[in-house]
């Protein structure tokens, strides 16, 4: 088969109907509770839940860690249920009730899983923690609501915050400093608190 040499000289120009407007990337309002705060946000389809939080709504907190869910640095609560938000895009969550680190407390009234991770120094660079606290409320309410793990030997025994249940859980967090044995002793004072 003889090979064809295409210049651009020798392509018929496009015309005007030929080239689709690249600029006008489709978007859609989305409704959806925001820390307490109903919220509407006209967003690119294509944007993350991450990215509208903290693009769109300035909520920092999250981090965008690897932005390919493998760390867990941007995990929110969706419905009580943590996500990794690189993962999942806005507007599948029209409707949905989101909390993010800034959510769970303020610096005045902080969350006991935030207290306990700044009592037993629960982080270093504090990369990590915003996804690491909002994973481990998500963890000791699945544990609360019997929600068993792969960790879990009996899955019809009631759930416990073992401390391999809680590394199991956890597991899709990663520290870079290390900073794990401190996050489980601040996980396991906290669900001895609601005990």
């Amino acid at each position: 088969m003889p090979m064809v040499d295409v210049n651009a000289a020798d392509a018929a120009p496009l015309s005007p109907a030929d080239v689709r407007d690249l600029s006008a990337a489709p978007t859609m309002d989305v409704g959806m509770t925001v820390n307490g705060r109903p919220v509407s946000v006209k967003v690119d389809t294509r944007t993350t839940l991450l990215d509208t939080l903290r693009e769109h709504l300035q909520l920092t907190g999250s981090k965008k860690g690897c932005d390919h869910g493998q760390c867990g640095a941007c995990t929110v609560l969706v419905n009580g249920r943590r996500i990794n938000s690189c993962l999942t895009l806005a507007v599948m969550h029209e409707g949905d009730s989101v909390t993010t680190i800034e959510g769970l407390g303020s610096p005045e009234q902080m969350h006991p899983m935030q207290v306990a991770f700044v009592k037993h120094d629960g982080f270093q660079c504090g990369y990590c923690t915003p996804g690491q606290v909002c994973s481990a409320v998500g963890t000791l309410d699945e544990i609360k609501r019997g929600i068993p793990s792969h960790a879990s030997a009996d899955l019809t025994a009631t759930q416990r915050a073992t401390p391999d249940e809680i590394r199991e859980r956890m597991s899709g967090n990663i520290c870079r400093c290390g900073a794990y044995a401190n996050i489980l002793d601040a996980i396991q004072e906290v669900s001895r608190a609601q005990s």
